[in-house]
């Protein structure tokens, strides 16, 4: 058995969270840069010149990207060989989390109860965690600090199994593109097709983990992923919704296996800040 303490993974998740409330995906950095190399609106340029400022800025300066820090979501594998020798997993997290928000300036996002008493938790907390059982004697964390603006745009669908790829890739591309420039484009476009009605957002939600821009292993669902991206883009929101050729980054979709009479289809959106990292135990 490997044995991990409360306060190594606190400690851990704490660091992660300061550190993608910094920094984005380096990914998304080179593309930024190269899209301003080639951009012609001065007005585009403008917007990519202060993102390109901001990813430059926040590190030194300690102060995150973006004004809302977001829900911290992760997802989990959790060897059968591991224990956690004074807390749950979800405790050990949470103390990561508020840690997080004490060592940073970064704005509470989130309330204890979401209708009636909306009263803030102060902390940032509490995490939202999704756990799988491996085998062996590692912890793996997949973490991503997930935005309310992207969040807000996002969307399913239960389809029925006479649904086309072109059903599917119209549906995507009009609910991204209908979003306009709420979710704070350019954007990252989770898809999540086939499970059962709560796995589909889920597969959405961790396609965002993805490495940028990296194609699906079967060739069928890449050949999706480029005909949304291509449909996204050629419709002119662009960067913050003022026009070019840059309104999503990438499109990744994950799949699982689903009952004969259903199809689900799930999308999830994220931001140009895009925040997020794996820590290994």
């Amino acid at each position: 058995m490997k044995l991990l303490s409360r306060e190594t993974i606190a400690q851990e998740v704490c660091k992660a969270i300061c550190e993608i409330s910094l920094n984005c995906d380096e990914d998304v950095k080179e593309l930024i840069k190269q899209t301003l190399s080639e951009e012609k609106s001065p007005i585009v340029r403008d917007a990519l010149k202060s993102f390109v400022e901001n990813h430059e800025l926040s590190p030194t300066s300690k102060v995150p990207l973006c004004q809302d820090t977001g829900t911290t979501v992760l997802f989990a594998e959790l060897g059968n060989a591991v224990q956690i020798s004074d807390a749950t997993l979800f405790e050990a997290i949470q103390d990561g989390v508020i840690a997080a928000q004490k060592r940073l300036p970064m704005r509470a996002s989130m309330y204890k109860d979401p209708l009636f008493n909306r009263e803030n938790s102060t902390n940032n907390s509490p995490p939202i965690l999704h756990i799988e059982h491996t085998l062996g004697d590692s912890l793996i964390l997949h973490i991503a600090q997930k935005g309310g603006g992207a969040e807000n745009k996002s969307f399913m669908k239960m389809f029925t199994p006479s649904t086309t790829p072109e059903d599917i890739i119209e549906y995507v591309v009009d609910g991204v593109v209908s979003s306009g420039s709420q979710p704070c484009p350019p954007l990252v476009i989770g898809i999540g097709i086939g499970g059962n009605f709560e796995q589909a957002p889920l597969l959405a939600k961790r396609a965002l983990l993805c490495k940028l821009a990296l194609p699906h292993p079967l060739p069928q669902y890449a050949l999706m992923e480029a005909k949304i991206l291509e449909g996204i883009n050629k419709r002119g929101c662009g960067i913050q919704g003022l026009g070019g050729s840059l309104t999503a980054m990438a499109v990744h979709i994950n799949t699982a296996p689903c009952h004969i009479a259903s199809l689900p289809v799930a999308v999830n959106i994220d931001c140009h800040a895009h925040r997020h990292c794996t820590l290994r135990f």
